[in-house]
C-alpha cells in the first residue's frame, strides 16, 4: 500500500487539534482508505458512518443535539464518509462540535460544490480542509527510485494515477477500469450537483476540453460548437471543476495590452480519465497528442506537489498576442519562475519578451531527463 502524503498531516491534526477535518477529493482516489489507515494508528474508539446509509441521515440532519449525542455516545471520534449527502450537514456538525468539543470529527466528500456549500458558513473557523488527489509522483517516490519512476512515466501519461490502476495486471484491465470509472462516477457527481438540462452536452464538452489540453480555451467557441450559450458552458465547466474532473489555469500578466489573460487553459486532474473520455489508450510513441499529455502531467503533478508541501505558489500560463509563450509560470511572493515543457530534451532559451518584461524572473525547460526535480 502506498503511503499517502496527507497521512502524517491528518494524524497530527486529529491528535493535536480540536477542529473538524474536511477531506475533499475525486471518487475512488482513496479518501476512505486513507482515513481508515490514519484511524488504525490512533488509540481512539471510532464511529464510522457512510452517509449513503439512510439510518444515519435523519439523525445527522436533525439539528437536535440530544439525538446527535445519542448517536456518538461512547465514541472518541466520528468519521463521516461522503458527507455531502446529508442535508444541512454543516449546521449539524457545528451543533455537534460546539456541544461536544472533545469529540474528534473527520469528514470526507467527493464534491467540493456540495460539501463546501453546506459547511462553509456554519463551520467558519472550525475546520482544517485538505484535498486528496490521484497518486502523486512524490508519493510514488517513497517506493520507487528515480530509475523506476522513469520506467513508470509512460504508464502515468496513458493510464493516469488512480490508485487501482497501479494494482491492475495489464493494459486491457487498466483501460476497462478507467472507462467504467469515467461513466459510473465522473458524470454521476456532476449530474447530481445540478439539474442539467442537457447531460449529453456535458459529455461533448468534456471531449472538446480533452482535445484542447494545453491551449487557451474560448467559451464562445465551445458554446458555438455545442450550440449552447457562453454562460451555460461556463456553468458546466464550473461544475466539472467542483467535481474534481478538470481545473483551470489563468493567464499571467502585468501588462494587459500585450498579454493574453481573457482565456484560461483547462487541464484534467487525471490523464487516465482524459484518455477514457477520448477512448484512446494508444502508446505514447503512437500519439499526436503526446505533447499535450506531457504538459497536463507536469501541471497537475506540480499542483499536487504544491498542495501537499504546502508551497505558496500562484500558478499561471503566459502568452503574448505576438505569439511568445511559456507553458507554466509560478509567482511566489512576487518572484516569477517560467517553464517550458518538452518531452524530448531540447535546449531552448526564454522568450525575449519574457526576459525584457520580467528581468528578475527565472526560466527552465522541463523534459523527460529532468522532470523529477520539477514534480518532487
Amino acid at each position: 500500500m502506498l503511503s499517502r502524503a496527507l497521512l502524517p498531516v491528518l494524524r497530527d491534526r486529529l491528535t493535536n487539534s480540536a477542529k473538524i477535518i474536511l477531506l475533499y477529493g475525486p471518487r475512488q482516489v482513496g479518501k476512505t482508505t486513507l482515513v481508515r489507515q490514519v484511524l488504525t494508528e490512533l488509540p481512539l474508539r471510532k464511529l464510522e458512518i457512510n452517509a449513503d446509509e439512510l439510518r444515519y441521515v435523519d439523525v445527522l440532519s436533525s439539528r437536535d443535539l440530544n439525538q446527535l449525542k445519542l448517536l456518538v455516545d461512547g465514541y472518541d471520534l466520528l468519521f463521516i464518509d461522503e458527507a455531502q449527502r446529508i442535508p444541512e450537514v454543516g449546521l449539524n456538525l457545528k451543533i455537534l462540535h460546539d456541544g461536544l468539543p472533545q469529540l474528534k470529527i473527520i469528514v470526507t466528500g467527493s464534491s467540493s460544490f456540495e460539501l463546501a456549500n453546506r459547511t462553509q458558513e456554519p463551520l467558519t473557523g472550525r475546520t482544517w480542509t485538505y484535498t486528496l488527489f490521484p497518486i502523486a509522483t512524490s508519493e510514488l517516490r517513497a517506493q520507487y527510485n528515480p530509475f523506476e519512476l522513469r520506467q513508470l512515466l509512460d504508464q502515468q501519461l496513458i493510464y493516469g494515477a488512480y490508485p487501482e490502476v497501479f494494482s491492475l495486471p495489464n493494459q486491457q484491465d487498466k483501460a476497462q477500469y478507467l472507462r467504467e470509472l469515467s461513466t459510473a462516477y465522473l458524470y454521476r457527481d456532476v449530474l447530481e450537483m445540478a439539474n442539467l438540462r442537457y447531460p449529453d452536452k456535458l459529455r461533448q464538452l468534456l471531449r472538446l476540453l480533452a482535445l484542447q489540453v494545453g491551449a487557451p480555451v474560448s467559451l464562445n467557441e465551445l458554446g458555438n460548437a455545442l450550440q449552447m450559450s457562453k454562460d451555460t458552458v461556463a456553468h458546466y465547466l464550473d461544475l466539472l471543476e467542483k467535481a474534481f474532473v478538470v481545473f483551470r489555469l489563468s493567464g499571467f500578466s502585468r501588462n494587459l495590452r500585450k498579454e493574453v489573460v481573457k482565456m484560461d487553459k483547462v487541464y484534467f486532474y487525471d490523464l487516465g480519465i482524459r484518455n477514457a473520455v477520448l477512448n484512446n489508450f494508444s502508446p505514447l510513441n503512437a500519439r499526436p497528442d503526446a505533447g499535450a499529455l506531457w504538459e497536463n502531467f507536469l501541471v497537475v503533478e506540480r499542483r499536487k506537489r504544491n498542495a501537499y508541501a504546502p508551497y505558496p505558489a500562484l500558478p499561471y500560463y503566459w502568452r503574448t498576442y505576438t505569439g511568445a509563450e511559456l507553458d507554466y509560470v509560478e509567482d511566489v511572493d512576487g518572484q516569477l519562475a517560467g517553464y517550458e515543457f518538452k518531452l524530448t530534451k531540447k535546449a531552448s532559451n526564454a522568450p525575449a519578451s519574457w526576459v525584457a518584461n520580467y528581468p528578475g524572473a527565472t526560466y527552465a525547460g522541463i523534459n523527460r531527463d529532468n522532470y523529477l526535480d520539477f514534480v518532487l
